[in-house]
């Protein structure tokens, strides 16, 4: 296998011989001929002795572009011992890690690559049929002793693996023997596709902001899968490839995180189809690096005489802000910061640019970042700061797209809020024509939950709308009476007349549901022992407590419990899943609780499993019979939503958690000699409200069983 630091002189000659092999960015004319274009890519760029043997690893990826074939990319740049592919398959995703009808994957024919140190390799062609914006699954297996492995740390996304000495389960449909679970891309450094519309590739070239740090997880909502969604709109799209790494500077590099000046040929130049870089780095060359402003300006120069000189455009990101993140920022540094920004806006150098800075910035304090684009560290932008980002793209200056609608339309607020039960909620729609002419005929809808409604005072409908005018709908919502609590998808849709035909738009916001007050119904009933009012509600499965109480432990037992009586057998289970809590200190506690006699704890068998923010999993129980839990084991991290379970055996409880209520951990096993007979069991939240008197914290749960 060749090198990849050889392959740009030698593809041409080797292509009709080593078709697994790497090639170079293509021409536009190769383009049109039906070349590579990349669709997906992540930047290796580290590596690790994982310990294991016989492994076989599922990695999904969302592609960007679609085709009718595809082949794989893969890496082991980061070490000088070689590794071995035993297998490997692709297919189009079903839904965790299962796959529909995985297709074998060859190189130079071979089902087996070993690929040295430094070195790469690419996939033979496979016909597949690969829609735009799809998920993908890519299946390695590793024969023997896997020695190491080349890594994309911060992929999040859920990647599956086998167990130790699992075997080969490549061409699995199902996913049951991948019961191991990372979020880092393993090897995996591109996927490209022939046969689709794509007119070439654009490359995000970025550090932990492209890399998508403190976007959500498992949803593809990195600024370049926004920008890739815009895209996909166009007559011709383009793939759009992130090469984010987190930490990455422009004016240095450190081991296994190369700078952007000496990863730029490995992860621009030489990527199928690129036509054009997004160079959006220089924040963390100015925050912690120590770098200057003209360092960092002589660093884009650079990139971008390099690119040039390769055939692709280049555009100019702004540095965003980032006063508050930590004690990095300062005065001089905000004056460099500036001086930066002044030349990608106006320095001449790039093709053109986009201002990411102005897209998020604080209005009334432009060294901050505004709070609705704010993930909370004042650096990384939230979900609604990456599609901010995604937007602030012209994409008629990237040169890889064609024919793209002029108008967009948003929904604010970014996170409505709505109560069950209670009056509406207004949201605003708002279309925009960022085009260079007019759009007419502008129509918006609101698409809801089933059972929602929605009114507008206005009008739905524009006649027209001129070259950077809005439109705004504002719609007063309503859930429907039974709505879940929790997370709901709010989307809106507009069309419009761009140069006589119809062109569309979309965008959808998750609106939170939250409970109101109201009766426990039978057979559930309540206790509370705060001096706080203790406030409750169920909606079906689903229920919420509000309760004060100054602790739940030791010399306080104060609390509020939605229970069922006599529910808690001898021998069995209770099982529950807390969503979330809010509200009151870190201590403040939510979880199951089980008693012979929950509004008497005195009577024995009493015994607690709950989660607190700082203290992690809790499990109190009463050794002696008097009432007071006593005995404590747990500690560490908790994460909302999360499972817990007690299960009894006789006088014996034993508690566990659970992320996804499949996996089970156990907390610890405690012996409760009181415990006698079929007991109460329920669910129970206390404030701990010692150091912050009155407050109240508000727990959610949306499971809760017991079995024998």
């Amino acid at each position: 296998m060749l090198g990849h630091r050889r392959l740009a002189a030698l593809a041409t000659a080797m292509a009709a011989v080593l078709a697994g092999l790497l090639l170079p960015a293509a021409s536009p004319a190769e383009a049109a001929q039906g070349t590579w274009t990349g669709t997906w890519a992540t930047a290796q760029h580290a590596v690790y002795d994982p310990g294991t043997s016989e492994v076989t690893v599922r990695i999904p990826v969302r592609v960007s572009a679609g085709g009718s074939s595809v082949r794989i990319r893969l890496t082991n740049d980061f070490t000088t011992e070689p590794v071995t592919i035993g297998h490997a398959t692709v297919g189009l995703r079903e839904g965790g890690s299962a796959v529909t009808k995985p297709r074998q994957l060859r190189f130079g024919g071979k089902n087996e690559v070993t690929i040295p140190g430094g070195e790469q390799a690419a996939s033979d062609q496979v016909r597949l049929t690969v829609p735009a914006r799809s998920d993908l699954v890519v299946s390695l297996y590793f024969p023997g002793r896997l020695t190491h492995i080349s890594q994309h740390w911060m992929g999040l996304q859920t990647v599956y693996w086998t167990a130790d000495g699992g075997g080969d389960h490549a061409s699995d449909a199902d996913g049951d023997a991948f019961t191991r679970t990372d979020s880092a891309f393993p090897f995996l450094t591109g996927v490209d596709v022939q046969g689709g519309n794509a007119a070439g590739a654009v490359v995000a070239l970025g550090d932990s902001i492209t890399d998508g740090a403190a976007s959500t997880s498992n949803a593809n909502r990195r600024w370049p899968d926004y920008l890739a969604g815009r895209l996909s709109a166009c007559s011709s799209t383009a793939g759009v490839l992130n090469e984010g790494i987190s930490g990455n500077r422009i004016t240095a590099g450190v081991d296994g995180n190369p700078s952007a000046l000496d990863r730029l040929e490995r992860d621009v130049l030489s990527q199928p189809g690129a036509r054009t870089v997004v160079l959006f780095e220089g924040v963390n060359d100015l925050s912690w690096g120590g770098a200057t402003g003209d360092q960092v300006i002589d660093g884009m120069k650079e990139i971008a005489r390099r690119a040039h000189a390769r055939g692709l455009r280049v555009i100019g990101a702004t540095v965003v802000p980032y006063r508050g993140w930590g004690d990095w920022w300062t005065e001089t540094k905000e004056a460099d910061r500036q001086k930066v920004n002044t030349f990608v806006r106006d320095g001449g150098v790039f093709d053109d640019y986009a201002d990411f800075d102005k897209a998020v910035r604080d209005p009334d304090d432009p060294t901050r970042y505004a709070a609705a684009f704010d993930s909370g560290d004042h650096l990384h932008p939230n979900d609604t700061g990456m599609k901010a980002f995604a937007d602030a793209v012209d994409l008629t200056t990237l040169g890889a797209a064609r024919d793209c609608p002029s108008a967009r339309v948003r929904l604010t607020p970014y996170w409505p809020t709505l109560q069950a039960g209670g009056a509406g909620t207004k949201i605003t729609s708002t279309v925009t024509n960022t085009g260079r002419k007019t759009v007419t005929q502008v129509s918006t809808r609101l698409d809801l939950p089933d059972g929602w409604t929605a009114e507008t005072a206005g009008s739905t409908r524009t006649r027209s709308l001129a070259p950077g005018d809005s439109a705004p709908v504002t719609w007063t919502v309503t859930p429907a009476a039974d709505a879940a609590w929790g997370t709901h998808e709010i989307g809106v849709r507009t069309s419009f007349l761009q140069d006589g035909r119809t062109r569309r738009d979309s965008d959808s916001v998750d609106a939170t549901v939250t409970p109101a007050p109201s009766e426990v119904r039978a057979p559930y009933l309540t206790t509370a022992t705060t001096t706080e009012e203790a406030q409750y509600a169920q909606n079906g499965g689903q229920f919420a407590i509000w309760a004060g109480g100054q602790d739940l432990s030791g010399w306080k037992d104060e609390k509020a419990a939605v229970y069922l009586a006599d529910a808690a057998p001898p021998s069995g289970t209770v099982t529950a899943r807390v969503v979330g809590q809010t509200g009151s200190g870190p201590s403040a506690k939510a979880g199951i609780a089980v008693a012979n006699d929950l509004t008497a704890p005195e009577a024995g068998g009493y015994a607690v499993l709950t989660m607190s923010a700082q203290f992690g999993l809790e499990f109190l129980t009463d050794s002696d019979g008097d009432g007071k839990l006593d005995t404590w084991a747990g500690g560490g991290s908790s994460h909302h939503p999360a499972w817990l379970k007690l299960v009894r055996d006789g006088t014996a409880y034993t508690a566990y958690a659970s992320s996804d209520g499949t996996a089970w951990q156990q907390v610890a096993t405690a012996t409760v000699p009181s415990a006698s007979g079929t007991g109460d069991a329920g669910l129970v939240a206390s404030a701990v409200n010692l150091n912050y008197p009155g407050q109240i914290t508000t727990a959610l749960f949306d499971s809760f069983s017991t079995h024998e």
